[in-house]
């Protein structure tokens, strides 16, 4: 293995700075290899033991370590890097928007803790199996909000949906206006043929400007697939049905009532499926197929992982002046 091919720099300019080195030498040759002030005290080289002769030629050529120094300066400044290993990666991803009802019947705790928990912790679980996409994140109520962007960020990403609560919003449910939120997102910001909205909600429309067959017609113009999920389990569930005096959720046997219709017709106009999630492992399920469903190639990327050198060249660079000072103090052939 040729150790020269594994090095870069990272600013080869500065080794144009080399180039001083040589005039520097030539400059001051006469005084650092032709300075012979010892034999002024030495007239007769038989006055001059073997380790005095030694001390002197040190001392002559010492000044030479100064130059030393300052070619391994330099060469820190260019900071080289040792190339450990090259990886070719042939990922699969897509641009996702994960769109979220965040109405309070998503606090309902058919689901342990609540619907909203269990969500959030799936979501999070499928988005870190989605290593090479960008995955935004919009919430809805009565009215819809981008929560994150289309983002690779995904540690930033799963923070701002552990944030995702109830009751920041007016309550409501307005499917369109969530639905609208991600589809404005995806048709500006995304570059890929592959666009996908998994829409999650326990609840039927209405609220809203915009309605959710509007907002269908508007994904099928820009090629966005609809994944919606229904999550709710079957009959009754132990859900918030008013608040009190103190702004506190009430909470009471409650009917689900989830249009599965209008979900089925959205995701089916679109190219998308939609789903029933009566459990958090139904739900798991759910994610895990649209997981194995979106997959779609990418460029080819080469990532080069480095290590920095240029700590050991300055290491050298304090050395070189180390020993010249000692050289100086200790090896001075006119001292005893």
């Amino acid at each position: 293995m040729n150790l020269l091919t594994h090095i870069e720099w990272q600013s080869p300019w500065w080794l144009l700075a080399l180039l001083i080195i040589p005039y520097l030498l030539w400059n001051s040759r006469g005084r650092i290899f032709n300075s012979y002030a010892g034999f002024l005290y030495y007239p007769d080289v038989t006055m001059l033991g073997e380790s005095r002769n030694f001390r002197i030629g040190v001392y002559r050529y010492s000044p030479a370590l100064l130059y030393l120094a300052l070619g391994f300066i330099i060469l820190a400044l260019a900071r080289p890097q040792y190339i450990l290993r090259q990886e070719k990666v042939e990922a699969e991803g897509i641009d996702i928007f994960l769109v979220m009802d965040l109405s309070s019947s998503m606090l309902s705790q058919d689901f342990d803790p609540n619907r909203l928990e269990v969500s959030k912790s799936v979501a999070v679980d499928f988005i870190s199996k989605r290593s090479y996409d960008r995955i935004g994140l919009v919430g809805f109520a009565a009215e819809g909000f981008t929560q994150c962007p289309l983002t690779v960020d995904h540690r930033v990403l799963d923070n701002l949906l552990k944030q995702m609560d109830c009751g920041r919003l007016e309550d409501g449910t307005a499917i369109g206006m969530g639905l609208s939120c991600a589809i404005n997102r995806l048709k500006d910001d995304s570059l890929t043929k592959s666009k996908v909205i998994i829409l999650l909600t326990d609840g039927v429309n209405n609220a809203g400007d915009i309605a959710p067959d509007m907002a269908a017609e508007m994904a099928r113009l820009y090629n966005i697939k609809i994944y919606a999920i229904g999550v709710g389990s079957n009959g009754d569930a132990y859900s918030p049905v008013g608040k009190n005096m103190n702004g506190d959720y009430v909470f009471g046997m409650a009917p689900v009532n989830i249009d599965e219709a209008l979900l089925s017709q959205l995701s089916q106009s679109t190219g998308g499926k939609y789903y029933r999630a009566t459990n958090p492992e139904q739900l798991k399920e759910i994610y895990s197929e649209i997981d194995r469903l979106e997959k779609t190639k990418l460029t080819v990327q080469v990532f080069r992982r480095h290590s920095e050198e240029f700590r050991w060249l300055a290491v050298m660079a304090w050395i070189s002046v180390l020993l010249f000072v000692v050289v100086r103090l200790w090896l001075n052939p006119l001292m005893p």
